[in-house]
């Protein structure tokens, strides 16, 4: 029976098999357990803007939530990988939302505290951030590697994973507008603390977290080799320059719709690269199972360049709405193969680490390309924001040649039999 269904899965869409893997409940679970980190940094700014009015003391706490978000990330991912998810994720979930709470009290909607303990508050939130997306990944690996079609099958949970990771982080920032324009600017912090300490230690127990075999149940002693190391550096310093597109392309398009009059709508419009990213992540499932991932990441990153450069030319809404969308094709694509190469390259026991260390690299770019573009935007209008998107283009573009190359010289190590795999 269980090979008659994987062989039908197999000549269907690979979409189809997911659902018997994890369970209808999984879908929404591990959606909603990702919001409270995309609310979390647009919402300690929104915050701390209304209660200080001053947008440097907000930029400050949003980026003191990236840092903790960078450094907490890997610390949470390695223990998960020696302890288990379950072990790990509950007092992690539970931190978070003290953190949070102490942080939306603190920070205006109570009494409020000095500037140094708010920036502590906001640090110690991002880095108890539960890291559910990347975690997320490890299971649907470990559910998919002995399977006869595990292939197409993971290349399409970890495209549902990139449009849900690209979803969460368009509604996320959407959802604390509108709550903190309707209610009041503590309520989505509020939101984020119980959306934690409720789902993500449902996450935590849900069935598919016994997939993953801890290293301590292992006793595996894991020693990562010269290239496995080069090759998760050459992915994260994808994911870094993903990271920094994003930032940059944010802050781009805020300045873009401020040079309209109405910079209001510059979220609205970004919310295009998402949506043609989303769609595009998607579509990687059914793509060529014999086309390489380096390739793959390779053709991405040639299409990305140029179109990253046109985002200087628009003067107008809707040239510029044209080109996010263009844009947003190979943003999506990326990320599902540069995780895909990241999970192709950890060893088992370390598939968490390495997941995590991954989505940080985007969080450090995201500090990186928020910082600069915020900078060139003041002297040089949207079109110095961009530049610096064009210029994670290329920092993306040059890891995946960085990453061919050492793929090449893999296989020859491979055939002149003096190395192991990577």
């Amino acid at each position: 029976m269980i090979n008659t269904v994987s062989k039908k899965s197999s000549q269907g869409s690979p979409y189809a098999a997911l659902p018997p893997l994890v369970g209808w409940a999984f879908f929404p679970l591990g959606f909603f357990a990702r919001l409270p980190l995309a609310m979390l940094t647009i919402g300690s700014m929104t915050l701390l803007i209304d209660s200080t009015g001053s947008y440097a003391t907000g930029g400050m706490a949003a980026a003191m939530v990236g840092l903790g978000s960078a450094v907490g990330g890997p610390t949470i991912g390695y223990l998960t990988d020696r302890l288990g998810q379950r072990r790990v994720l509950v007092p992690v979930a539970i931190l978070q939302a003290i953190f949070i709470t102490a942080l939306l009290w603190f920070g205006g909607a109570g009494v409020m505290a000095p500037v140094s303990v708010v920036v502590l508050l906001a640090v110690l939130a991002g880095a108890t951030g539960p890291q559910v997306g990347p975690l997320a990944r490890v299971r649907w690996m470990a559910l998919t590697r002995k399977r006869e079609s595990g292939g197409r099958e993971l290349s399409a949970a970890l495209s549902y994973e990139s449009m849900v990771d690209e979803l969460g982080f368009v509604l996320g920032p959407a959802a604390v507008g509108l709550f903190a324009a309707l209610v009041a600017p503590w309520l989505p912090l509020a939101i984020a603390a119980v959306l934690t300490v409720v789902l993500v230690p449902l996450f935590a127990m849900h069935r598919t977290e016994a997939a993953v075999i801890p290293a301590v149940k292992n006793a595996v002693k894991v020693k990562l080799t010269t290239l496995q190391i080069v090759g998760i550096s050459f992915a994260v310093t994808g994911m870094i320059g993903m990271g920094t597109f994003f930032g940059s392309s944010a802050a781009g398009t805020m300045a873009f719709a401020g040079s309209l009059g109405n910079a209001n709508i510059g979220g609205l419009l970004y919310a295009a690269v998402g949506f043609t990213s989303s769609i595009a992540a998607l579509s990687v499932a059914f793509w060529p199972s014999g086309w390489p991932q380096v390739s793959r990441w390779l053709a991405a990153g040639i299409f990305m360049v140029p179109a990253a450069l046109a985002l200087q030319l628009p003067g107008e809404l809707l040239p510029m709405i044209a080109v996010l969308l263009l844009v947003g094709i190979p943003v999506g694509p990326i990320l599902v193969t540069i995780f895909t190469i990241g999970g192709e390259t950890a060893p088992p026991a370390r598939l968490s680490t390495v997941m995590t260390l991954l989505s940080s690299g985007i969080v450090v770019g995201t500090a990186i390309g928020n910082s600069l573009a915020g900078l060139l935007a003041d002297s040089h209008g949207y079109a110095g924001a961009y530049a610096v998107s064009a210029g994670a283009a290329g920092l993306i573009l040059a890891a995946g040649i960085a990453m061919a190359v050492m793929r090449m010289r893999e296989r020859r190590i491979m055939l002149s039999g003096n190395g192991p795999r990577l």
